[in-house]
């Protein structure tokens, strides 16, 4: 999909901050409303309605919840609201779905609601919740993502921060989220979905930043909807010039404190963005393909040498490699990677090498090809690039082509993968491009670009070192 300059610059930079681990995401409650629960306002409807008040014309919401209080000198309703509005089992939406893949080390949310952990654990992460003072002291082992709760959980209604008079109080009773939050901020890109900016509490942050860092701040996003004449709350060009004017003061206020504005016309291209984010991450990662019992008609030597070279280069050009450790393809990825990640440790890291060795014993109720299967697609869907390599195996003491990698490539394709065969290394890869080439508009969206490079791969007259080459050229392009 085609974005304009703005978003695509931010789009980029972003990609830059998940691989660099220094991305997180602030979600308001726009983040969870399309799902299914109620926003600020209509929570505090009824709340409204009791007080002889019309939710309607009220803009000040955090002062009904705190004259609430005062008039019947107990939160008992508060509570009992927060329970019966955000404990409802809701299916999560793609937005969280996107964000759950996402290699996120840490999500801020002023939502009670339950949504985003459960997405994260979904995704089999370990999820850390953090949602009180104490919480912030403790660190849950082998954790994947910190989810800072800073007003609070549904499961704790009592102590939710709903009140004005909590919200006043909120830098002296939780100055622990405060300085992590500041910290954070410090440290890392926000991207702020679903938030409007008018929380105190965040307010409080962002000025005390704004004051101490000045024009030293660091940059963050926010998605901002553009007002369009006819929808309900621009019914006519007047309202719509002002609500455009006063658009533009907040946009320009918001600046103050690094917040760059990114314009959308409607909020399902959020899920647009998101995705072509999740993908260009992915783009970073690749997965290779591969068994051998022979590497005919090459000689061994040049053959594990050739793809010791190929893990390498591609650890030199700063790829992410996942692979399964397919028989007699595993080690050459292993120790071509290690090559390139020990002779330059503080430009390469072992993170860049993810080893997924197939599971050999059945596991509760699940034969091993359905594990297989779905510890392929769970691997799979970590890259955005599936490289094939030879591909056969020894049954009966014949030489027959390896399944398995016709199933990765199947995998591959639904996912959306670029695969790339390298056809000269003949067997199962050979018929990976037979099929592709066959049908190239049912695998890649631009098959005039990829089908040049696939083609070249399987040109029998090119060397096996030669492929590197036009590999690591088409990647390049991929970063354009």
């Amino acid at each position: 999909m085609k974005f304009d300059n703005e978003i695509e610059i931010f789009i980029n930079d972003f990609v830059k901050d998940l691989n660099a681990g220094t991305a997180s995401i602030f979600a308001g409650a726009g983040l969870s409303v399309p799902a299914g629960y109620v926003n600020w306002k209509d929570l505090m409807a009824e709340i409204a309605q009791d007080l002889g008040l019309d939710i309607n014309i009220e803009t000040d919401l955090v002062s009904i919840a705190q004259f609430h209080l005062n008039e019947n000198l107990t939160r008992s309703k508060l509570n009992r609201k927060i329970l019966e509005e955000f404990t409802e089992d809701i299916e999560e939406t793609q937005n969280h779905k996107i964000l759950a893949k996402l290699p996120l080390s840490s999500i801020w949310t002023t939502n009670y609601d339950e949504l985003i952990e459960k997405t994260f654990e979904k995704e089999n992460k370990v999820v850390d919740v953090k949602h009180t003072n104490s919480q912030l002291l403790t660190t849950k082992p082998k954790r994947d993502i910190v989810i800072y709760k800073m007003h609070g959980d549904v499961k704790h209604p009592n102590s939710a921060i709903l009140t004005k008079e909590q919200y006043e109080q909120y830098h002296q009773t939780h100055e622990p989220f405060i300085n992590a939050l500041s910290g954070e901020l410090t440290t890392k890109t926000f991207l702020f979905i679903g938030f409007s900016f008018t929380d105190p509490n965040l307010d409080y942050v962002l000025s005390r930043l704004n004051f101490r860092f000045r024009e030293e701040k660091r940059q963050h996003y926010c998605f901002v909807k553009k007002p369009l004449l006819g929808d309900y709350q621009n019914p006519d060009q007047a309202t719509l010039d002002y609500n455009l004017k006063k658009q533009s003061l907040v946009i320009n206020d918001l600046k103050r404190y690094g917040i760059k504005s990114l314009k959308i016309d409607s909020y399902d291209e959020i899920t647009q963005i998101l995705s072509e984010i999740d993908l260009r991450y992915k783009k970073r990662t690749i997965f290779i393909s591969g068994s051998a019992e022979t590497y005919l008609p090459f000689d061994r030597n040049e053959a594990i040498g050739f793809v010791h070279k190929l893990s390498k280069k591609l650890i030199e050009i700063d790829y992410k490699i996942v692979n399964g450790f397919g028989w007699g393809i595993g080690s050459s990825v292993i120790n071509g990677a290690l090559e390139a990640i020990y002779s330059n440790p503080s430009k390469y890291t072992e993170n860049q090498l993810v080893l997924k060795p197939f599971p050999q014993f059945e596991s509760g109720n699940k034969k091993l090809p359905e594990l297989w299967q779905e510890y392929r697609e769970k691997m799979i869907s970590q890259c955005g690039i599936t490289i094939f390599v030879f591909g056969n195996k020894k049954v009966n003491d014949e030489i027959v082509d390896a399944d398995g990698i016709m199933k990765e490539f199947l995998i591959s394709s639904q996912q959306g993968n670029i695969c790339l065969p390298i056809g000269i290394t003949n067997y199962m890869t050979r018929k990976i491009y037979e099929l592709i080439k066959k049908e190239p508009n049912k695998y890649y969206e631009n098959p005039e670009i990829v089908l040049p490079v696939l083609e070249q791969l399987a040109d029998s007259s090119k060397t096996l070192n030669g492929s590197i080459k036009i590999i690591t050229e088409f990647l390049k392009t991929l970063k354009k």
